[in-house]
């Protein structure tokens, strides 16, 4: 399975923030659209993403000032991504290695979607269903 599959089925859609947000605009930000994290975006670049763990991390080095500090100050920049024909497989055993819940899926630079362990866990369910059903099928035959 690719992670094109995965985006067919939940869909391409992808919450974005701009890097001059502030932290608190960040955290009702994800509360309304109920996710873990967000692609920073600026113009059309992707320049970092930000996530629940970040907020978390900051907010016990920082205390309550941080709401006014901006996303720029908190996300990370080095952002892993991945590509629509890119395994399942291969992004589950990403994720894993790097603890990364959440990878932007890019194409030419562009934004086209966003995969957390949640969908390629979805994923896996649905290929161990499809075989348990194969075999089911297969011994009812016999």
């Amino acid at each position: 399975m690719r992670i094109a599959d995965v985006l067919r089925g939940k869909g391409s859609e992808v919450t974005t923030i701009d890097p001059g947000t502030t932290v608190a605009g960040l955290v009702a930000l994800l509360a309304e659209r109920n996710v873990g994290a967000l692609v920073v975006i600026d113009g059309a670049a992707v320049v970092g993403i930000v996530s629940e763990r970040d907020v978390v991390r900051e907010l016990g080095a920082r205390g309550p000032d941080l709401l006014n500090a901006t996303v720029a100050e908190i996300m990370t920049t080095a952002v892993l991504s991945a590509r629509p024909d890119d395994s399942v497989d291969s992004l589950a055993a990403t994720m894993t290695e790097r603890r990364i819940r959440h990878l932007p899926v890019v194409v030419d630079g562009s934004l086209v979607g966003i995969v957390s362990i949640g969908d390629v866990v979805k994923s896996h369910i649905s290929q161990l269903e499809a075989a348990r059903d194969q075999l089911q099928s297969y011994i009812s035959q016999g």
